[in-house]
């Protein structure tokens, strides 16, 4: 009798289960993503979608710093494959994809942005990029400072 190898077999269990539990891991992340954040309730506005996909903003997330720079939780979703584009081997159904969650800094003044976290995971020295050409972007600043300074 040959004796078990438990590397072929984890390798083998986590290929069938990394479909599975990443879906779940990534609703997760949603539901505790303002908890995470430090925000108050989720309060999604969806700005105008463009061809690059659709994006949220949070309204319970908006915090300026010290520098007055704003934080916001923002959520985007890429647009759905269209018919027969993508792979799709069969096994799962079609679902629209989760979407990606980031925390970004805005500079209200000089219409830039940086996302200092992605999914939950912190991206130390993200460097500022201008909205400027990105309509989704454009949006999410315009209408999160005009939010945030008309509450201040």
């Amino acid at each position: 009798m040959r004796p078990i190898r438990l590397d072929g077999a984890a390798h083998w269990l986590g290929r069938r289960l990394a479909p599975l539990i990443a879906p779940l891991l990534a609703s997760m992340l949603l539901l505790l993503a303002p908890a995470l954040a430090g925000a108050g309730p989720v309060d999604w506005h969806e700005v105008p979608a463009t061809a690059e996909g659709r994006q949220w903003w949070d309204s319970g997330s908006l915090r300026f710093d010290r520098e007055g720079r704003l934080s916001v939780l923002s959520r985007f979703q890429p647009p759905a494959p269209a018919e027969g584009e993508g792979e799709d081997d069969g096994r799962t159904a079609a679902r629209p994809a989760i979407g990606t969650l980031y925390v970004m800094q805005l500079d209200c003044d000089q219409a830039l942005y940086r996302d200092t976290s992605v999914n939950g995971l912190p991206r130390w020295q993200a460097e500022w990029r201008p909205v400027a050409g990105d309509g989704l972007m454009t949006s999410v600043l315009n209408e999160a400072c005009a939010a945030a300074t008309a509450s201040r």
